[in-house]
């Protein structure tokens, strides 16, 4: 029997466009859920609705967030590092923007450092699942998003990945592809795997979807212990994906 009552679910970068989705959906599912957040800052806290299940701590510093994952039974990480634009681009010129990273905010202290953080806080606090959103095209070292601020986020968001999957905690990686500011519920979802819809025309999902599937890998164990890219197909082909357990039952990869 599974047991019905509600499991407590941390959601870190739950200010992030994502995140906010995230933790959004699981509050409107109550009876399932009790949601916590967890934001860098008092003014995200108030961004996302200030209650006293938002904890604000910095996933760099671990003693800071542990807190936020005493008594949580499943965690999703939403946090990434975010590269800025150069001020000063002229698109009526041509040429390409140039990218910078925050000092104290480069990949490898948000997406290593503060994902191994949580990974490590989760563990201690006995968390028994964690869902972790990366990115698509982590498999190229020479990925054209590496070059951003020379920051090679999807390098050390891959490393993360690993770290999690090494750590023995059951866990689900998502990887979407291009993220899409769309309405969620509408589209036929395509899983994959070693970045093969890359090479295809459909590589890209709206937030929404992708807040969705991490909800629902929270209810099928099918997706414990599984890695899977993830995509959809353009609004109107094919039919928009209610299945879950059957949408998670393609996936085979551990990594």
């Amino acid at each position: 029997m599974a047991d019905s009552s509600p499991k407590t679910v941390l959601v870190t970068g739950a200010a992030g466009r994502t995140g906010q989705i995230v933790y959004k959906k699981l509050k409107e599912r109550s009876n399932q859920y009790v949601t916590r957040g967890l934001v860098r800052t008092e003014e995200s806290k108030q961004k996302i609705d200030g209650a006293d299940n938002v904890f604000v701590g910095d996933i760099r510093n671990a003693g800071s967030i542990t807190p936020a994952f005493q008594g949580a039974d499943a965690l999703i990480i939403l946090t990434s590092a975010v590269p800025q634009m150069k001020s000063g681009f002229d698109p009526t010129k041509g040429g390409r923007p140039e990218f910078y990273f925050a000092d104290g905010a480069y990949p490898e202290q948000v997406d290593w450092i503060g994902q191994k953080n949580q990974i490590d806080a989760a563990k201690d606090a006995g968390v028994k699942h964690i869902v972790l959103v990366g990115s698509m095209g982590g498999t190229n070292p020479n990925h054209p998003l590496n070059s951003l601020g020379n920051g090679n986020i999807l390098v050390w968001k891959r490393k993360a990945e690993q770290y999690l999957a090494d750590s023995g905690v059951p866990y689900t990686i998502i990887r979407p592809g291009g993220l899409l500011d769309k309405e969620g519920g509408l589209r036929e979802l395509i899983v994959g795997k070693n970045d093969e819809l890359l090479q295809t025309e459909t590589k890209a999902i709206p937030r929404a979807d992708v807040a969705e599937v991490c909800v629902q890998a929270l209810n099928f164990e099918e997706v414990q212990f599984k890695a899977f890219d993830l995509a959809s197909k353009p609004e109107g082909e094919g039919t928009p994906t209610k299945d879950f357990k059957a949408l998670f039952s393609q996936i085979t990869a551990r990594f």
